[in-house]
């Protein structure tokens, strides 16, 4: 496709929700530059992996490390078709961060696509990018959405499927990515 992504990404990214998008991303000839705030090019940053082991909520274990590929503090969005934003514990902190708000809206501003899975909604919420939108996140995230001015669409009926509205690409968690994916790829212009 000749196609270019930003994937922004922290400490503790959700493993499965960094690693495979990317991957298909690649069959796909898209180049991807994986960025996170303080790490350089070279540098790695942790990944979790989160599981369903009967308890009320997921369990969280030690993934692989996440290479980091392109400089965060010279991303210029205008060398970029669209953005991926992985879930997972990153967001918690990258939604506190001022530039990665500023990318956030300038991809938002400029219509580019944006998928955004899991807990990757919340830097969408503080970067102000989803009111009147229609998306779904990780159930626990729904109610910050919802504040956030997001029409929230039941993870339960899209656990695996996405949800379009307009360049906006959402997803509750990794048993989504086909769809996902498929939706985010069909923005970036791919044909099946």
């Amino acid at each position: 496709m000749g196609k270019k992504v930003l994937f922004i990404v922290g400490d503790f990214v959700e493993d499965y929700e960094a690693m495979v998008p990317r991957q298909i991303c690649e069959v796909f000839d898209i180049q991807v530059d994986v960025v996170a705030p303080c790490k350089k090019p070279g540098e790695t940053v942790a990944s979790a992996v989160h599981d369903f082991e009967g308890f009320q909520t997921y369990t969280e274990k030690r993934g692989h490390n996440i290479a980091i590929n392109a400089d965060f503090h010279s991303i210029d969005t205008a060398d970029y078709d669209g953005l991926y934003i992985p879930g997972g514990r990153a967001p918690e902190f990258l939604s506190l961060n001022p530039r990665v708000l500023a990318i956030v809206k300038e991809f938002s501003d400029s219509r580019k696509p944006i998928a955004a899975i899991c807990h990757g909604g919340l830097v969408l919420a503080a970067a102000g990018v989803i009111n009147a939108k229609k998306a779904c996140f990780y159930p626990a995230t729904m109610p910050m959405m919802t504040l956030a001015g997001c029409t929230a669409v039941d993870a339960n009926e899209t656990a695996s499927n996405a949800v379009v509205d307009g360049h906006l690409v959402t997803a509750p968690a990794w048993p989504a990515h086909p769809a996902m994916m498929k939706e985010f790829l069909r923005l970036l212009g791919a044909h099946f």
